[in-house]
């Protein structure tokens, strides 16, 4: 794990920093990182629950502290489950504060109006201040919203998800368009809008970065993919240079690897 005054700083918060963001460089943004409830929350689940994909995107943080270790860049990550409150959602939305996820109840999510506002006050809304400020402090060239997704869902086990790698985007297609030609060409089983659609789930980076005009690339890596070493070792070394190949196709002009 890299280690430095950003990270130790914010470690309460709803997010880490881990790196220093520069103006111009590159910034991952990785919503569901962690797994962690912070004290007096209590989902009134079993805590085997808090290890599965529902908790959190497996393997994110990792991979995101790889890529920082070995190339100038900074990684803005969530440090708080995704059953605490769901960072890549709009506070509107009835799920922002989930009551179930892939068929399990959720109990302590079962809240009053009151209740669930205090609880996106508490956690959704820092997040998403402070990564608005370090936009506007350090504009990056390029975003990489990092995600990662199970390689199969318990409420549809027949459902297929053959894809190593997802690139999802909405209105801004071409950066993700280069980072498909990249993948694919590298090998990987890539899917287009697949397993989910950017057109659908897209709020942090349709708040962000489309929305200040930033490039930006949306990655899902399927778990099994990065939920070991090696596997996170290899994607952080994909990424960087796909993220340099979608600089070079852009003419953003990041630093090469």
């Amino acid at each position: 794990m890299v280690d430095n005054e950003w990270t130790f700083a914010v470690k309460d918060q709803p997010y880490r920093i881990v790196g220093e963001p520069d103006r111009g460089g590159l910034l991952i943004v990785g919503d569901h990182a962690s797994n962690r409830i912070p004290q007096g929350v209590d989902l009134g689940i079993a805590t085997p629950e808090l290890h599965r994909h529902i908790a959190w995107d497996i393997g994110v943080a990792d991979v995101a502290e790889l890529i920082v270790g070995q190339y100038p860049c900074a990684a803005f990550l969530g440090n708080v489950s995704r059953l605490v409150t769901d960072l890549n959602r709009y506070p509107s939305d009835a799920d922002v504060v989930p009551k179930q996820s892939d068929g399990l109840f959720i109990p302590g999510n079962d809240l009053s109006e009151e209740q669930r506002e205090d609880r996106i006050e508490r956690y959704f809304v820092p997040y998403h201040d402070k990564l608005t400020a370090i936009l506007f402090e350090h504009r990056p060239t390029l975003i990489l919203s990092l995600h990662s997704f199970t390689p199969s869902l318990a409420s549809r086990p027949k459902e297929q998800r053959p894809w190593e790698v997802g690139v999802l985007y909405n209105d801004a297609e071409e950066p993700s368009k280069h980072a498909i030609a990249f993948l694919d060409n590298a090998g990987i089983c890539v899917g287009d809008q697949l397993p989910y659609s950017g057109k659908i789930l897209n709020a942090t980076m349709n708040r962000h970065a489309e929305a200040n005009a930033i490039p930006y690339v949306g990655i899902e890596l399927r778990q099994n993919e990065v939920d070991h070493r090696a596997g996170q070792e290899r994607f952080a070394r994909i990424l960087i240079e796909m993220c340099h190949y979608v600089s070079e196709k852009l003419g953003l002009g990041l630093q090469k690897p």
